[in-house]
């Protein structure tokens, strides 16, 4: 080779380089302005479970004050179906800049173990953002059951398996996890009914098409009240603020019997941190809200905040625990 062609090979080496720093250098630059001016357009909050379950209610309530602290308004799109795997999958598959948000659930966790059509996964396609809200389950049941407390409703169950059927808001969903791990831990065995929601499930439970289930609290709370619903027991280790005269499952029958209905916000696994580190902030500020912490209580919920960090950690120990009641109880195999 002459020593043109190896000086001209070269230069072309060199300019191909500069190119390509020159090129890396506007694609960051380009990254640091979009971060620095997120969110520049409304932001998608994507709820897998119908309209006016406890899912969307959290979403909307909290989703509102966020828009405010961000100034963008978020939008809440319910795309419902399998036990939340749907909106978890398109989810999965948005583009990763923040502006299409998954909310999600104990469902989220089960679902990784129990979904035979789930896709995506948590630490690889999604990331965690932000907690926003707990609560316990409670135990209702329709007053045609018979039954005025928990002594009652164990001997019913335990007289007649097979035989009784409780609703959940979905395959996965925390209503059929807790109704699952109560029967293992009880020794009964109350079949499921799956609905598509926690609020399509209350609404044929008042009927009284389904006679038991063990609900959030949001949805059946006023009915307890007004006498509609027989509340039996509520599922955290406490008596919760919102039912403050109903036992706990674990007091009346079974120590150490624990179920909480968690929600929060995941995104696309690639979201640059800044951005989730702001959306963060803003779930934070929100739920400190005078406004957002009523209404929270007026669905028997608190608020629940958890840096990115602190929700993944417990993700990860919400995934294991789950995994080990659906292996235990059978529930992968059916």
């Amino acid at each position: 080779m002459s020593r043109r062609a190896q000086f001209t090979g070269r230069v072309r080496d060199r300019c191909t380089v500069i190119l390509a720093i020159a090129a890396a250098t506007a694609a960051l630059c380009g990254d640091a302005r979009a971060q620095a001016t997120y969110p520049s357009k409304p932001i998608h909050l994507i709820v897998g479970f119908a309209a006016g379950g406890p899912s969307d209610i959290i979403s909307r309530v909290v989703g509102a004050k966020m828009g405010e602290i961000l100034g963008q308004q978020i939008i809440v799109e319910n795309k419902t179906g399998a036990g939340g795997t749907i909106s978890t999958d398109f989810v999965a598959r948005s583009d990763p800049d923040g502006y299409t948000l998954l909310n999600t659930t104990t469902a989220n966790a089960s679902n990784e173990t129990l979904s035979k059509t789930l896709q995506a996964r948590f630490g690889r396609d999604l990331m965690t953002v932000a907690t926003l809200a707990d609560t316990a389950n409670v135990l209702v049941v329709h007053p045609s059951l018979g039954v005025k407390n928990m002594a009652e409703f164990l001997a019913l169950a335990k007289q007649k398996p097979g035989e009784l059927f409780y609703a959940t808001a979905g395959v996965g969903s925390a209503t059929h996890l807790t109704s699952e791990l109560f029967n293992m831990m009880a020794g009964t065995k109350i079949m499921p009914v799956h609905y598509r929601g926690g609020s399509a499930a209350a609404k044929d439970l008042l009927a009284g098409q389904v006679k038991i289930m063990f609900s959030s609290i949001a949805p059946v709370i006023n009915l307890i009240k007004e006498g509609k619903l027989v509340g039996l027991a509520t599922t955290g280790l406490r008596r919760d603020p919102a039912l403050p005269d109903l036992p706990t499952v674990a007091e009346q029958a079974l120590p150490g019997f624990e179920t909480r209905l968690w929600i929060g916000l995941a995104a696309r696994a690639g979201t640059p941190k800044p951005v989730v580190d702001k959306l963060a902030d803003a779930a934070a500020k929100a739920l400190q809200d005078p406004e957002v912490k009523a209404n929270l209580a007026k669905q028997g919920f608190q608020p629940l905040i958890m840096s990115p960090e602190q929700f993944n950690a417990f993700y990860i120990a919400e995934r294991d625990k789950w995994a080990k009641v659906i292996k235990d109880t059978g529930m992968d195999r059916n």
